[in-house]
């Protein structure tokens, strides 16, 4: 007989620690639907996001160099399946709901622009005074309106709980659907799971990225960043001598599990001496439960300023990004005043949500190679 979703339910109730968020308990969602028959709520969310076009579209989306400079290098796409798997692990320690933590974690950066964050404060400038660019509000808007998949209503309808994990840091009333009444302040633990995962990925995987590409190499780090020189001197001690790749890779994994067991540690302190026996209990905190010990923090402060200074803003970097931004600003410009360039559906929305914001979607949802084309088939200039 196959495993039924109040089967299922009722395994989540004798599993899950009292603050994770059930399924079985969710707020629902803004249209009606029947419930799974196999899956939970927040298994069929998930099956959602992963067969939405958006999150293919990450495939071909820049995370830190412009996408198709290196097969090794992560594109949006290897870098959110890798946010989702720490965010499992995490979850999974602290008997948090797995499937709502991953899911809002593969559906973090769907409403990511090409060209990674540059190509974002690009929109967000050109859509001054006319409500402004930013990613994470971007992901709602793809799941509550852009993605089109279903006869009855627009987007994936997917539940309030993973909703409310897409607006990291927005108030309750600016949650479309959001009932009136609710004061909440932070979101569930599995959204900040989610949350920190993502900045785990990024300090962690960045850095073998920018090993990876020559940008960085391992003897400044062991100079000039202690999170890495402690991990480095952790795999020696363990390993003795190992070939570059393999240390390397045993280097950053280890960062990564240093990263996991301290957030692990300090939340389960948090949340014992908070106190917390509900999933709402959790969200009228001022302050989130999951984060790191202050010395980890520290460390991460200081990892974080040397990406900036030798990655991020490396001209090898930088300078390819700036140049693809400013096509993306010319892009913005020329669809303003011929819209009729832009397809059907980005047609549609004019009437409903405005030129700009038509634009600025219809841009947002590009792939970094297909705005390339498109700019080349517009302007007529060979990138």
């Amino acid at each position: 007989m196959p495993v039924s979703r109040v089967q299922l339910e009722q395994r989540e109730r004798d599993w899950l620690a009292p603050y994770a968020q059930d399924s079985a308990g969710t707020r629902g969602r803004v249209h009606a639907e029947d419930p799974p028959e196999w899956r939970t709520h927040f298994q069929r969310d998930r099956d959602r996001v992963i067969h939405s076009r958006a999150f293919r579209r990450l495939e071909y989306k820049t995370q830190v160099f412009l996408n198709g400079t290196g097969d090794h290098l992560r594109t949006r796409l290897t870098h959110t399946m890798e946010v989702a798997g720490i965010t499992r692990n995490i979850a999974r320690a602290l008997r948090l709901n797995e499937d709502l933590a991953e899911t809002i974690a593969l559906a973090h950066d769907l409403g990511h622009s090409p060209f990674g964050h540059c190509g974002e404060k690009t929109l967000d400038g050109m859509m001054r005074g006319h409500g402004g660019f930013e990613h994470n509000r971007q992901s709602l808007r793809v799941v509550d309106f852009l993605e089109q998949k279903y006869p009855r209503f627009p987007g994936l309808n997917l539940s309030w709980e993973v909703r409310e994990g897409l607006m990291k840091h927005a108030s309750e009333y600016e949650i479309p659907g959001a009932r009136p009444g609710l004061r909440f302040r932070s979101p569930s633990l599995e959204a900040q799971v989610a949350n920190l995962a993502d900045e785990i990925t990024y300090y962690s995987h960045d850095l073998d990225d920018g090993l990876d590409s020559g940008l960085l190499s391992e003897k400044a780090l062991r100079r000039d960043v202690p999170v890495w020189k402690q991990a480095a001197d952790l795999v020696r001690r363990r390993h003795g001598k190992l070939a570059d790749d393999c240390r390397r890779f045993f280097t950053v994994r280890t960062i990564i599990d240093e990263q996991v067991r301290d957030v692990v540690t300090t939340a389960e302190g948090l949340i014992r001496t908070s106190d917390v026996g509900s999933p709402d209990d959790v969200r009228r905190l001022a302050r989130p439960l999951i984060r790191y010990s202050p010395e980890r923090r520290r460390l991460n402060l200081q990892l974080r300023k040397y990406l900036y200074r030798h990655l991020y803003y490396n001209p090898v970097v930088h300078v390819p990004n700036q140049r693809a931004v400013r096509m993306l600003g010319e892009l913005f410009r020329h669809l303003l005043q011929h819209p009729d360039l832009m397809g059907e559906a980005s047609r549609r929305r004019v009437r409903t949500d405005g030129l700009q914001r038509a634009v600025c979607d219809y841009l947002a949802g590009m792939t970094d190679r297909y705005a390339i084309q498109e700019y080349e088939r517009i302007f007529g200039v060979r990138i």
